[in-house]
């Protein structure tokens, strides 16, 4: 970052301007993505038609911004994510200065009496250092990668209980590590963008399967599962998160997997039988009826072929042999687990109750791991002072 920090001043006016306007945030939302389409039309092929979930994204992304704006560090990691991630959309270093004067202008209208010229300068100084840092990020990780990977689907395979594993081959290698999650863009819903996990560690061939769920209203999940056949083609954005080996200690593990978040889960033990790991592994799968306990089966048979795993499945909602009761639950009931190192994947609901489980069993929140709960780019954890804090609000 080459332009200087706000000042304390600055700093004081921005966020203070920010409070009077929150309560008129949707609408302002609105309005500024209205004059920015009217006054730069070329930009609008940027964005995915139905903007409703974009508003939101720019709202609690710019929130975001401004409680970092007082620790620069942060900051600035928060930013160059955004920048490397804003690569895919197509974003240009030309558009920023266009999204700055008509946030401002936005800023102007919905502030009323608290808008004045020293407010406008310390917001318009707040975005600039934004922008800056997300430009800079954004050229230096062109000289690295490109800014997405198009793929072909060649395999479609039903699972049942509307889950699909869906193999694809990227146009070039993909690099990415077990346990990360990919952005997809498919050609019904273009630039909209969702996260799935690969189910395995990269392989020679390069292809990658996804385990996909259809959910009530998701548009790209059922268009995946019900319509895509192999040849459709879908664009992957480069790899996120830092739920992999390299997060653990050498410690035993536990993983929890509910629904299709069964699939990092199996990507990391494949890894860890593939390094002949000496550590032992607890996993448990869990769904609310036997029949979306998809992929349970393929998990025990890995256990039969490797001492260190064992593997238990938990139904919540229905009566069968075996453990009843809510992964937390189930948890809860073969706990402690303050002694491993511990991996969450699953339903916002589910990964919440069962980090509060574990930490009121003892395990510390530094040894608990997870992907963000909602967009990654803007809630990802930045480093692990601040991943103790949000596990711990919970």
């Amino acid at each position: 970052m080459t332009s200087a920090p706000l000042t304390d001043r600055e700093i004081s006016l921005v966020r203070t301007s920010l409070k009077v306007v929150a309560p008129l945030a949707p609408e302002m939302t609105v309005y500024f993505y209205a004059i920015l389409f009217s006054r730069y039309p070329g930009v609008r092929g940027l964005f995915p038609d139905n903007m409703d979930v974009q508003r939101d994204r720019l709202l609690r992304g710019l929130l975001r911004i401004i409680d970092l704006v007082d620790d620069v560090d942060n900051l600035v990691r928060f930013c160059s994510r955004l920048g490397r991630d804003h690569r895919k959309f197509g974003a240009l270093e030309a558009h920023y200065p266009a999204v700055g004067e008509c946030l401002v202008a936005a800023l102007a209208r919905y502030a009323g009496t608290a808008w004045n010229a020293e407010v406008a300068a310390a917001w318009t100084r707040a975005y600039t250092i934004a922008a800056e840092v997300m430009t800079t990020a954004a050229a230096d990780d062109t000289r690295l990668r490109p800014a997405s990977w198009e793929a072909q689907i060649i395999r479609h395979e039903h699972r049942g209980d509307g889950i699909a594993e869906i193999t694809v081959l990227p146009d070039m290698p993909y690099p990415y590590t077990a346990g990360q999650y990919v952005s997809m863009e498919t050609p019904w819903y273009p630039r909209t963008w969702r996260h799935y996990s690969p189910a395995h560690p990269p392989r020679a061939d390069h292809t990658i399967t996804f385990h996909i769920r259809a959910v009530h209203r998701g548009l790209v999940s059922n268009a995946l599962v019900h319509h895509a056949v192999p040849g459709h083609r879908v664009r992957l954005g480069p790899p996120q998160g830092d739920t992999t080996l390299a997060a653990a200690s050498d410690r035993d593990l536990l993983l929890v997997a509910g629904g299709t978040g069964l699939a990092p889960m199996r990507a990391l033990l494949e890894e860890a039988a593939a390094s002949g790991m000496r550590r032992y592994a607890d996993l448990f799968v869990g769904a609310r009826t036997a029949r979306e306990l998809y992929g349970l089966d393929d998990m025990l048979r890995m256990a039969q072929r490797n001492h260190w795993l064992s593997v238990r499945g938990a139904v919540s909602h229905e009566s069968i042999p075996g453990q009843k009761g809510t992964l937390p639950e189930v948890l809860r009931q073969f706990g402690p687990w303050d002694q491993h190192e511990v991996f969450l994947s699953g339903p916002p609901g589910m990964v919440t109750t069962a980090v509060q489980t574990l930490l009121h069993q003892g395990t510390p929140h530094t040894r608990i791991h997870h992907d963000p709960l909602d967009t990654p780019v803007l809630t990802a954890p930045l480093r692990p002072s601040r991943t103790a804090q949000e596990i711990d609000q919970l």
